[in-house]
């Protein structure tokens, strides 16, 4: 019979009863006196007549019969150390002469003892059948393209190409829990406006925020020439559903929780949006919705609640789209709520964005006395906005400021950064103040189409409406003077993921993100 330690088998003749009594008292002065072993007569004989000792020949049983594996259980919970050494551990452990220096250098003999029996336990871990730490490896979800093996596409529309790439925290498709197979939560938020066709797909992580996994932004103006015809041309509408395809392609090869789908204006106002939509679902499969102004207004303010500091009392939020412009009041009482679109008592959305604006005065050559007429013609649509004056704004408070979320903003924010290239982490949430604002206007109105379009935050595809934009812009400022206006480089396709997230109760707080699972909801949801 073999020795399960050593591999050896004992001699016939072995140590008796009383010898193996007597050698494991032994071995436990052994381990009092710091590892370092006193001779015995018995050893001494043995050696001499070239025997084993009793301290190297151990039987696979006990005095009371135990398994061999028990009686090792015991010497491993007692610390015991093996006269002859050797173990079979999974890696290799280091030398343990560095340890003995440490341990003189101490003059303690028993920091060798404790650190010599931390090793021998933390080898046996493998054989007991439990990882040993460092061998644990993540379990990711085999990718299903080049974007969820960590790879970024490059996006079409210069400003989001960098907008919406994934943090670099980790993988599209963790796991809930180590040994569970069950992927995370995906959600989807697609929004086709009358200028860009956009797409997110992201995984909730903290309260009340996400890590994007995978993303889209093309400038399709879908509501070029709807203005004077009331109707989609057929070139735009070709370009939007080639978009449409793409992000199609990439809904199908995720597993996607939830999806909401939506169109805005230019769908709304063309006589053949339905027709349009028709069309995208019998070549694409999506179902979009079309949502109305207050809808569109309620989830630009959801998309850039994380904005608002806990200083604000009122505030003004704006989204200057391509064919709509939103705008809330929001005033903030002592009792915030956890969705800031709750605070919004007033609301309206302007006929107007930076597509029909520039189609109606012309975006390539905008002198001084054109841009004053936009800006006139956008005053005269807010004067009919019923809003009485918000408090806090024409004076430097603190607790009022606006908010701009749309590509105007975000291009003016960049050009005052004089970016090389534009950068979303350095534009969402800068604060310009006014002064700063009028400079920029200024110098873009300075430019003429081909320095526009050169510029590495505006480029030729939105040379000819950037300064629409800022008509807008300026006509809200004039209503709302605030000595301070912050950026946000987001919009529509965040609140929409706000809203499923928070409905779904995956923030909820005092329940484990990672061990709820919501409601299944199949398909976009209206």
């Amino acid at each position: 019979m073999s020795d399960p330690d050593s591999g050896k088998a004992p001699q016939a003749d072995g140590a008796s009863e009383a010898e193996r009594r007597k050698g494991k008292s032994s071995r436990r002065a052994k381990r009092k006196r710091g590892g370092h072993g006193r001779p015995t007569a018995h050893s001494a004989e043995a050696s001499q007549a070239g025997k084993p000792s009793p301290a190297a020949t151990r039987p696979t049983e006990d005095e009371a019969g135990s398994p061999a594996k028990k009686r090792k259980r015991r010497r491993r919970a007692r610390g015991g150390a093996h006269g002859d050494g050797q173990h079979a551990s999974p890696i290799q452990q280091p030398s343990s002469a560095p340890e003995h220096r440490a341990a003189s250098d101490h003059g303690h003999p028993s920091s060798h003892k404790s650190g010599k029996n931390r090793r021998k336990h933390r080898s046996k871990r493998g054989l007991q059948g439990r990882p040993l730490a460092h061998e644990k490896t993540a379990q990711i979800v085999a990718p299903t393209n080049a974007f969820a093996a960590g790879h970024v596409q490059v996006h079409e529309d210069h400003r989001h190409d960098r907008q919406s790439m994934p943090r670099r925290e980790g993988h599209a498709q963790h796991h809930h829990a180590e040994g569970d197979s069950r992927p995370v939560d995906l959600y989807a938020a697609l929004d086709l406006g009358t200028n860009n066709c956009r797409l997110l797909i992201a995984q909730p992580t903290r309260p009340g925020q996400f890590r994007v996994i995978d993303a889209f932004s093309r400038i399709v103006r879908l509501g070029e020439g709807l203005g004077a015809s009331g109707r989609l041309s057929g070139d735009a509408m070709d370009r939007a559903v080639e978009a449409l395809r793409i992000c199609a392609a990439k809904l199908k090869t995720r597993e996607i929780r939830r999806m909401r789908l939506i169109a805005t204006e230019a769908c709304r106002a063309a006589d053949n949006g339905e027709a349009f939509l028709e069309r995208v679902t019998a070549e694409t499969g999506l179902q979009l919705e079309i949502i109305d102004r207050e809808t569109e207004a309620r989830l630009a303010v959801s998309g850039c609640s994380s904005l608002v500091g806990p200083e604000a009392r009122s505030v003004v939020l704006f989204d200057i789209g391509g064919g709509s412009s939103e705008i809330a009041v929001i005033r903030i009482g002592e009792n915030r709520s956890s969705r800031l679109a709750n605070h919004i008592t007033h609301w309206t959305s302007l006929p107007v964005g930076v597509v029909t604006l520039s189609e109606r005065h012309g975006g390539r050559d905008v002198t001084p006395e054109l841009f004053e007429t936009m800006v006139c013609e956008v005053e005269r649509m807010l004067e009919h906005f019923d809003c009485p004056p918000v408090q806090g704004a024409a004076r430097d408070s603190g607790d009022f400021h606006l908010i701009g979320t749309s590509g105007t903003v975000t291009t003016l924010a960049g050009v005052h950064l004089d970016l090389p290239r534009y950068d979303r982490r350095r534009v969402d949430g800068v604060w310009l103040s006014d002064d700063e604002v009028s400079a920029m206007q200024a110098k873009l109105l300075s430019w003429d189409f081909a320095g526009r379009a050169a510029n590495p935050c505006i480029g030729p595809d939105r040379a000819d409406l950037v300064l629409a934009g800022c008509a807008i812009l300026e006509a809200i400022r004039r209503r709302w003077p605030s000595p301070r206006m912050r950026v946000a480089d987001r919009g529509l396709r965040e609140g929409l993921l706000t809203d499923m997230m928070a409905d779904d109760g995956v923030w909820r707080r005092g329940r484990s993100r990672r061990g709820y699972r919501p409601r299944d909801v199949k398909g976009p949801q209206t």
